[in-house]
């Protein structure tokens, strides 16, 4: 699927505002809200940054929750159709883990619950989570070039470690897209999303987000046999999450660093808003046009001959890179 045939969204990324918080310097999961957003930042040995945040729509902190113990690293969040925020802990850059974690944050609630997760496999590196119309999460390594999907196999149990079944492996497809990774950042999935309604899906690296069309709540599916539309993210510092905007016609992301901002990507061929879904986000600074195209228009030859040759050899070498990127 590497260079399968896609649809290509040339757009412009518009700033919707910056977070000016030093405790948010390290922000990898996002989702957005009728009210803000929702951050939280990765692995931290700060307590002060080691919380999930809760900013207005100008990106100001209003009030953060705590956790009842000290989370790894945490890499992603979804919020699920019953309004239950999911917070993937998820991250492991070493592969060393014995276990991971996801945290679920019920409306209402004032601390998250902890569920722990075991893979069948051994341990892995991942920083992406979906959560299915079911309410099933969804957890995708990092792997280069082909993530691995997992999934409880069981009920989640607070106090008990539930074991994953592996059910399958996605590959993005590889562009050009520039990034600070170079073609390392078109290996790697950082982040994902679900839309609003569940009918679609979105998949990002360091250099581009992929959405795909789900076809009754078939995630899985989707994401493994669809032909994905591509929203290029260029040049990102540090691009780890993505989520959609309450009216899902548009993609939102924030990087790692000090002063992040969110940025708004509009999406090809975005639905109209539902008459009932309406969306304090800040209107973005640009307006994003569409383009679509093939992938055969959007491949380049030095690309492809440089992949056929040295593909092997890249992969191996991404993996190191990236797993080291925070040495």
């Amino acid at each position: 699927m590497l260079l399968a045939p896609m649809l290509a969204a040339a757009v412009a990324a518009g700033t919707v505002c910056t977070v000016d918080d030093q405790r948010v310097d390290e922000a990898s999961g996002l989702v957005a809200t009728d009210g803000g957003y929702v951050v939280v930042n990765d692995g931290t040995d700060l307590a002060s940054h080691r919380k999930i945040f809760y900013l207005d729509g100008d990106c100001d902190v209003k009030r953060t929750v705590s956790y009842p113990s000290q989370p790894r690293d945490t890499e992603d969040m979804q919020l699920g159709a019953d309004g239950t925020l999911w917070i993937a802990d998820i991250g492991d850059n070493n592969a060393n883990r014995e276990t991971i974690g996801l945290w679920k944050l019920a409306p209402g609630a004032s601390k998250p619950t902890l569920y722990r997760l075991s893979y069948p496999d051994g341990a892995r590196d991942a920083e992406a989570l979906l959560v299915t119309a079911d309410g099933t999460p969804m957890i995708i390594t990092k792997t280069a070039a082909a993530a691995g999907i997992y999934v409880p196999d069981g009920v989640l149990k607070k106090g008990s470690t539930t074991p994953m079944k592996s059910v399958g492996d996605v590959a993005v497809p590889i562009t050009t897209t520039s990034n600070p990774w170079g073609l390392a950042g078109h290996l790697v999935v950082t982040g994902a999303a679900t839309s609003p309604d569940g009918s679609r899906v979105v998949l990002r690296t360091y250099a581009d987000a992929f959405e795909y069309d789900v076809t009754d709540g078939d995630v899985l599916t989707a994401i493994t046999e669809g032909t994905p539309r591509r929203i290029a993210m260029p040049d990102e510092p540090q691009g780890e999450s993505v989520t959609y905007t309450p009216d899902g016609t548009a993609l939102l992301t924030i990087s790692e660093g000090e002063k992040p901002k969110i940025l708004r990507y509009a999406l090809p061929d975005a639905p109209s808003p539902s008459p009932s879904a309406e969306t304090t986000t800040p209107a973005a600074s640009h307006q994003a046009t569409t383009n679509v195209a093939t992938a055969a228009e959007q491949s380049r030859l030095p690309l492809l001959l440089f992949l056929v040759g040295g593909l092997g050899i890249v992969l191996s070498a991404a993996g190191i890179m990236i797993l080291r990127r925070r040495g």
